[in-house]
């Protein structure tokens, strides 16, 4: 069976990961002449990465899920160790293809949803092969 791969998947390398300058508290609204220089450092990978062995990075390629804040191009983190549940954002493994989508559960049925009006929901059925691959938990963007 030939896999097609939409997604590019990525492992953090944290033991490399540099640590960089923050700010916190940038306020998005009246500027805070306090806060100026309030630094300290921060590794992002400490930020995003809860579980090191189960965390992978993914690329987003379409538009399925601009709803929910995930472009085509962006960075999405994904933890393997979590369990999905009903309306979490998952990484799918659906006949062959990876797909990411948030998961809508019924009494008797799971569903695939797209969070993008030009595209379709999947309903799951007994035919289909679907492995929950890992659940979404941070997206990083450029702006």
């Amino acid at each position: 069976m030939q896999v097609k791969k939409k997604l590019s998947f990525f492992v953090p390398d944290s033991e490399n990961t540099p640590e960089l300058p923050f700010f916190g508290g940038i306020k998005a609204g009246f500027p805070s002449p306090a806060a100026d220089f309030e630094g300290d450092t921060i590794s992002l990978d400490k930020v995003l990465v809860k579980n090191h062995l189960a965390t992978f990075y993914a690329k987003a390629d379409g538009t399925s899920m601009i709803g929910a804040g995930i472009d085509d191009g962006d960075i999405m983190v994904i933890d393997r160790s979590l369990e999905p549940s009903d309306n979490k954002i998952a990484v799918c493994y659906i006949d062959g293809e990876f797909t990411v989508k948030r998961i809508k559960t019924e009494k008797d049925c799971i569903y695939l949803m797209p969070e993008n009006a030009d595209f379709q929901p999947i309903k799951v059925t007994e035919d289909n092969e679907l492995i929950v691959w890992g659940i979404v938990t941070y997206v990083i963007k450029s702006v």
